[in-house]
């Protein structure tokens, strides 16, 4: 019951001329107090199992642009004889439109502007146009320019059940062409729920990629440091062969040939990434705290290797550590969405990239432009607060940082 293609709510509040938002009204709702208010739904006996069944949906229409269509989605319960259905549509100026009788089976669903003889009988204008006109410019020579007529709609569904116990409900839907916080796409589907969803994957990518890689590549590094020689080389040796190495090329080849899962790219990620140049950075810092004073003395009271560099070596390049860290985690969320882009993700879970690319494929062409932007926006906010927090911890760290 979404709209296509609808812009998020908040663009109303850039416009001159207001969109319409979708309006949802439910007889079923109304009956059990859960919302809907102002629906109204009436049965009346006839006997002999007959039963009037009135439901009238106040509409308060307040834009300046036509919606995007209207439907009734009938919910009917029946045994052999299905309800009959009569639709009558009332104007603000008082005009009651007889829009014509409706076959209801146990779920139908009626879109106004697929019914091809009401679309006639309302000199060929579209329904969703013509409901929503004054009398005057429908009858124009051009009613496809004018204005919506704002004010208090109302659609009377009226309907007669054969059976005893037989029931009639039904809901209405006037898509509009603003809807929600993020809009909707082709498909109907809310894009803030995408977005919500695909938050926790990009930001779990990020944050497991650069806590891996960071805190890997230090253990690494203070290890090579430390120990020296063979271990020092080889390290040094992985690190050199690993930057020459094209990231995203192997990233692409990984998912093309193995595996298309989240993991996979992660693991990928994390196995490019770990011995980067972070590697050869605290190897230069560990090798100037090697020969600081107080190493010398926890080697004379015979400290082993593994307590030194876990309790003297590496809390000397947390400073250090901490804000490469946090700083690190929006490179490796776009590195993601950039995956995304080019169409290697996964593909089951949402992610902003895979919205981003939904957008530019088709949203662009359509006049969709937020299936892109909004995504995008995140994405700058997201480097934007980590950027911030990563500068933040700096100057915790480094108290020479403060006064610059």
């Amino acid at each position: 019951d979404h709209a296509r293609n609808a812009y998020p709510a908040w663009v109303n509040h850039f416009r001159r001329e207001k969109l319409p938002e979708t309006i949802r009204l439910s007889s079923r709702d109304a009956a059990a107090g859960a919302g809907s208010a102002g629906v109204v739904k009436e049965v009346v006996p006839l006997g002999e199992g007959l039963n009037d069944v009135i439901i009238t949906y106040p509409i308060d229409f307040d834009a300046d642009v036509i919606p995007q269509d209207v439907a009734l989605f009938f919910d009917a319960s029946y045994a052999e004889k299905p309800p009959f259905v009569n639709l009558v549509w009332l104007t603000p100026d008082g005009r009651e439109l007889d829009l014509g009788t409706v076959p209801v089976r146990s779920t139908t669903t009626y879109y106004f502007n697929e019914d091809e003889a009401l679309e006639r009988w309302l000199a060929d204008v579209r329904p969703s146009r013509a409901l929503f006109l004054s009398q005057d410019d429908l009858l124009s020579p051009n009613p496809e320019a004018a204005r919506a007529q704002p004010g208090a709609y109302a659609l009377r569904v009226e309907g007669v059940t054969f059976e005893e116990g037989a029931t009639l409900d039904a809901k209405l839907v006037v898509y509009g062409l603003v809807e929600g916080w993020a809009g909707t796409d082709i498909r109907r589907r809310d894009i803030g729920l995408a977005l919500l969803w695909g938050a926790p994957v990009a930001l779990s990518f990020g944050i497991i990629a650069a806590g891996i890689t960071s805190i890997g590549g230090m253990l690494i590094a203070a290890a090579g440091a430390w120990v020296g020689g063979w271990l020092d080389r080889t390290v040094q040796a992985l690190t050199e062969v690993n930057l020459v190495l094209p990231f995203l090329p192997v990233s692409i080849m990984v998912y093309t040939v193995y595996s298309k899962s989240f993991w996979a790219l992660l693991g990928v990620t994390v196995a490019l990434s770990i011995f980067g140049a972070s590697v050869k950075t605290y190897r230069a810092a560990f090798l100037q705290f090697k020969n600081e004073p107080y190493i010398e003395a926890a080697r004379a009271y015979g400290a082993g290797n593994l307590r030194i560099v876990v309790r003297y070596l590496v809390p000397r390049i947390i400073a250090v550590l901490a804000p490469r860290m946090v700083i690190l985690i929006p490179a490796y969320v776009f590195l993601e969405a950039t995956l995304a882009v080019l169409g290697f993700s996964d593909p089951v879970l949402p992610t902003w990239g895979k919205l981003i690319a939904a957008g530019l494929d088709y949203g662009l062409y359509q006049d969709a432009w937020h299936l892109a932007l909004l995504p995008l926006a995140l994405l700058l906010l997201t480097s934007l607060a980590f950027a911030l927090v990563g500068m933040t911890l700096e100057r915790v760290f480094e108290p020479r940082l403060r006064d610059v």
